[in-house]
């Protein structure tokens, strides 16, 4: 790698690293002031639904955002999106983080093992960054564009997509969390391949090159439009059916692939990688994957390393997981059922809070 292009893959580090920052820290500072406006009496429903906007730290936090989503735009004019896009992993670790610090809501063990598991796979996957080919023009771009190879996965990506929204989402999309995600995510891929083609436009433009006369530059601005347009409308289905913790692990990971397998089609990263390069990206996206599953699935676990001699004291004879499934009829189901609600009262009441007790690991919108 020469001069310039390693010049070109720290600063796209750095931004994407910043994004992470910025909107990680966004997520906090609004959080904060609609909790101080619950402490004033107001809430977020209340006086027209405009209450908020009178708090300086929401405003903060919405800034915040922007500089974020600026600095991740501009990320990918300058290193490989296989890089740029899994680093967002790290904006749920700040926003976690910071959550324990400022909202009191502090992380288990399980989160705190995510936390580093998300730092470590980020490190391996930037140690083993793929370099992309040479695309320094919105000329080099077109050229990649026209790649058959691109062309096939862009017609299945959007056959694709069209299958799932007129056929698959009325029937199965609001009984199945991975219906609108998977259209989010390959939809996402795509517009991925249009940020990297319009800020490579942009910083032609501060070169002093007439961008704004290419058709190429404009078709890749309604194209960002449009998916963009779909990604948001079928996130905010999901969201709005299925918990947050679930959609969010599962999003990450089905669109991250999503952009992975695009930028290796359209920029051909992985053909110079080496094989240890090319093992050291997959097992550092993996890391992260199993960092964004514990900082998520055991969030509302109230587990420290206060109260693990608590349970190791308990025996095997204790835990009820260890005795065979035996099929019982109904009225013996809702006794024992009673039972079981029993025991877990006596339970909690034996064992003493830990102070890691919270509402949850990761932020709250």
């Amino acid at each position: 790698m020469n001069a310039a292009n390693r010049s070109d893959f720290y600063i796209g580090l750095a931004l994407a690293v910043s994004s992470t920052i910025f909107i990680g820290g966004s997520f906090i500072l609004k959080k904060k002031g609609l909790l101080r406006l619950a402490q004033k009496g107001s809430t977020r429903a209340g006086q027209g639904g405009y209450a908020y906007l009178k708090e300086w730290l929401w405003w903060a936090g919405l800034i915040s955002m922007g500089i974020g989503e600026i600095a991740n735009f501009a990320a990918y004019a300058f290193a490989p999106a296989t890089l740029v896009t899994p680093l967002g992993a790290l904006s749920v670790l700040v926003s976690a983080v910071l959550s324990s610090y400022f909202l009191s809501e502090r992380l288990n063990i399980h989160g705190k093992i995510g936390c580093l598991l998300c730092i470590f796979g980020s490190t391996v996957m930037v140690l083993h960054a793929p370099q992309e080919e040479e695309v320094a023009s919105l000329t080099a771009m077109a050229e990649k564009l026209k790649d058959p190879g691109f062309i096939a996965f862009a017609v299945c990506i959007v056959v694709s997509s069209l299958a799932l929204i007129f056929f698959v989402a009325p029937r199965y999309g609001q009984k199945n969390v991975l219906v609108y995600i998977l259209i989010c995510s390959v939809i996402g891929s795509l517009s991925v391949s249009c940020v990297k083609g319009l800020g490579i436009g942009i910083k032609e433009l501060f070169a002093g090159t007439a961008v704004l006369k290419e058709p190429l530059f404009w078709a890749l601005l309604v194209c960002l439009v449009i998916c963009i347009s779909i990604q948001i409308s079928y996130l905010n289905k999901a969201l709005d059916i299925f918990n947050t913790s679930l959609v969010t692990p599962i999003y990450y990971v089905f669109f991250t692939t999503s952009v992975m397998v695009c930028s290796a089609i359209l920029f051909k990263e992985w053909l110079q990688m080496t094989a240890d390069g090319a093992a050291g990206t997959v097992s550092g996206f993996l890391t992260i994957i199993i960092g964004i599953f514990l900082l998520h699935a055991f969030k509302d676990i109230n587990f420290s390393l206060d109260s693990l001699p608590l349970y190791l004291h308990h025996g095997p004879q204790d835990r009820t997981w260890n005795q065979p499934y035996i099929a019982l009829p109904t009225d013996e189901r809702t006794t024992m059922d009673e039972s079981n609600r029993t025991k877990e009262r006596n339970a909690k009441s034996f064992f003493p809070e830990s102070s890691d007790k919270r509402s949850n690991g990761t932020f709250n919108t």
